[in-house]
């Protein structure tokens, strides 16, 4: 018999990772409509926008006024890579900062031109700032399974990389399958260990959908323990730094599997579907995850 949580919290990061790669502009008050419908859906945990240079994500260069003009409904994270940003993200009156780094150096040196080590070392003084102001902090590791240059990562590489995420303070952990080769028993594994060595700490999964695992890696979390997950409205996203990975899982279709496990959520998947339909006409591939395709049939 499967021992499986009875509630479980969706982060929606569809406003932010799912648009930011986006070849096509999205205007602000497209982006505004997204989350506003996304919250109306029963999401209280989303990822807004991110502090980031325009000149290398165009798609965030209205991160201030995407904050500022959002309504604040439960925890609303933005997504500050630096000092600066995160000065930037105070500066919005963010209370929900996420910061990242690669447990691999090879992709970590392509995204933000550091090793690890050195994002650690310059992440330190960045979230001892935000926790003295008082403001949460998620940490989220990517390639925390497999890399696009390195290959299989170390299970005790991730942990190690978690233990100083802890030690600097943090208040959750996302842990990322970035190109979406993991499968339900490394899934399990390492979130059965992450749940273990940080039993005060949030822990949250991260899947991409590249292989079509996501759902089964999910069902593995869940397993383990895991009742916080990052899904994306209409599987948006995806990597510029690691090839061949696609969107996130999509946040209807997880919703739709917990509802079918009896496992409570408060998200309307008719409405989540709403939000995608509202998005679709703004972004520049069709959305064709299994839940939107069954909404729009049956609103035909």
């Amino acid at each position: 018999m499967f021992i499986l949580p009875k509630n479980v919290t969706i982060i929606e990061v569809g406003p932010r990772d799912g648009l930011q790669n986006e070849k096509k502009h999205v205007a602000e008050k497209d982006k505004l409509q997204f989350i506003r419908s996304l919250q109306e859906a029963g999401i209280h945990e989303m990822e807004l926008t991110s502090f980031v240079s325009p000149k290398w994500v165009p798609q965030m260069a209205d991160a201030k006024a995407i904050v500022e003009k959002s309504e604040r409904v439960g925890r609303q994270f933005v997504l500050a890579p630096n000092a600066k940003g995160a000065e930037l993200a105070q500066e919005s009156n963010a209370n929900s900062v996420a910061v990242f780094v690669g447990v691999s150096d090879s992709f970590n040196e392509r995204n933000i031109n550091r090793s690890t080590d050195e994002s650690m070392d310059a992440l330190d003084p960045v979230i001892a700032k935000l926790k003295n102001d008082g403001v949460f902090v998620r940490a989220c590791i990517s390639t925390a399974f497999y890399c696009p240059y390195e290959g299989k990562i170390k299970q005790e590489d991730v942990l190690e990389l978690c233990r100083k995420f802890v030690s600097m303070g943090v208040d959750e952990l996302s842990v990322a399958d970035t190109i979406g080769m993991a499968n339900p028993v490394e899934s399990y594994e390492l979130f059965s260990s992450l749940k273990k060595e940080f039993p005060t700490i949030l822990i949250t999964a991260h899947f991409h959908d590249t292989r079509k695992m996501a759902i089964a890696n999910i069902f593995a979390a869940l397993q383990a323990g895991v009742d916080r997950f990052d899904t994306s409205a209409g599987g948006l996203g995806g990597c510029p730094f690691a090839p061949g990975a696609t969107g996130n899982v999509a946040t209807e279709d997880v919703v739709n599997m917990l509802d079918s496990l009896g496992i409570i959520t408060g998200i309307d998947v008719e409405k989540v579907c709403i939000a995608v339909d509202g998005i679709s006409e703004h972004v520049s591939h069709p959305i064709e995850t299994g839940m939107y395709r069954l909404y729009k049939n049956s609103n035909r």
